[in-house]
């Protein structure tokens, strides 16, 4: 197949040009593309080099799948032109994601809704794939009332930009072009994307309403506060997790450890519980923390981390176009 990646020179490209290949993915021709200004480049593919072309290139170069990752006003003028010339869109910025005709995907979670009909798909936020996919089974057990959900997301959610604040700071220099509006090094700050109206910031607004698109379920009260902390790979969340059927704790934890896509760490593992570092490089989702809550009968506690430009993005945008193969 004609796979073009848009936006290949950022990190979320990137790392998608490396689950393509780790997965034997059927590539016959890999098309990167960019902005005029990367146009010309030569990035690594399959132990060799390829060229990085124009949108207008790509578009030309009739591609099978397009997987986007340029962000929402790129996804938003292209993918509609891509899927008009008969290229299905895996778009992993958040333009079409809250699209009611737009389907929002988790391979392990909601896979089974993909037609072939369906010429553009959304891939989910990063906070927001790694808990729906952990919450998953539970949700069809015992169904989810409330979600209380705090994330720590590292600074590759921000892309280059993050990642560059975050090092130069360290190396005790002035950043150029700041992602945040103040520090990240040896900080932690309660913002991420802008405010709305509400109060809550977008990345919040997107846990809560892609959460309920996923799980098919507008009745999930979900409250999120998203913190930026200053880790280069790897987003973790702590979720308290409330539903309408009393849960028994063995059977509780016996269905998370059987969640595809998701691995549970006990305290008697070794590490006894999982952390961004553990869990870089790696597509699954980890959980560990499992408690029940103390005061709430009807309530757990977890931590859940994963990787967030593997899992959270790249991996489940290829994910979704395996599923494109398998089912055409």
């Amino acid at each position: 197949m004609k796979v073009a990646i848009i936006g290949a020179t950022g990190m979320v490209g990137s790392k998608m040009r490396e689950v393509l290949q780790e997965r034997n993915f059927p590539v016959s021709q890999l098309i990167p593309a960019a902005s005029a200004s990367s146009a010309g480049k030569k990035i690594p593919w399959n132990g060799g080099w390829t060229e990085v072309v124009t949108m207008e290139k790509a578009l030309e170069s009739k591609p099978d799948i397009a997987l986007f990752s340029a962000g929402a006003k790129v996804s938003g003028e292209w993918a509609p032109r891509f899927a008009s010339a008969g290229c299905r869109v895996i778009d992993n910025s958040s333009r079409w994601r809250e699209d009611p005709n737009i389907k929002l995907v988790v391979p392990q979670v909601n896979g089974e809704i993909l037609t072939e009909k369906d010429m553009i798909v959304a891939n989910p936020n990063c906070s927001t794939i790694q808990m729906v996919t952990a919450l998953n089974l539970l949700h069809q057990k015992y169904r989810l009332k409330r979600i209380v959900v705090s994330t720590y997301q590292s600074v590759t959610g921000s892309g280059m930009k993050g990642y560059t604040q975050l090092t130069a700071e360290r190396d005790g220099m002035e950043p150029s072009n700041k992602a945040y509006p103040c520090p990240i090094d040896l900080n932690l700050i309660p913002h991420i994307d802008s405010f709305t109206d509400n109060d809550y910031t977008k990345e919040e607004m997107k846990m809560v309403n892609e959460t309920h698109k996923i799980f098919s379920d507008y009745t999930i009260a979900i409250s999120a506060t998203t913190v930026r902390v200053p880790v280069t790979g790897g987003h973790s969340e702590s979720v308290n997790a409330q539903f309408h059927q009393q849960p028994q704790f063995e059977e509780l934890c016996n269905l998370i450890r059987v969640t595809p896509g998701v691995e549970m760490l006990s305290l008697s593992d070794d590490p006894p519980y999982p952390t961004p570092l553990f869990a870089h490089d790696k597509d699954t989702v980890f959980v560990g923390r499992v408690r029940m809550d103390l005061f709430c009968k009807d309530a757990v506690n977890m931590w859940i981390v994963a990787d967030n430009l593997r899992k959270g993005a790249a991996t489940n945008a290829v994910e979704i176009a395996e599923l494109f193969v398998k089912n055409s």
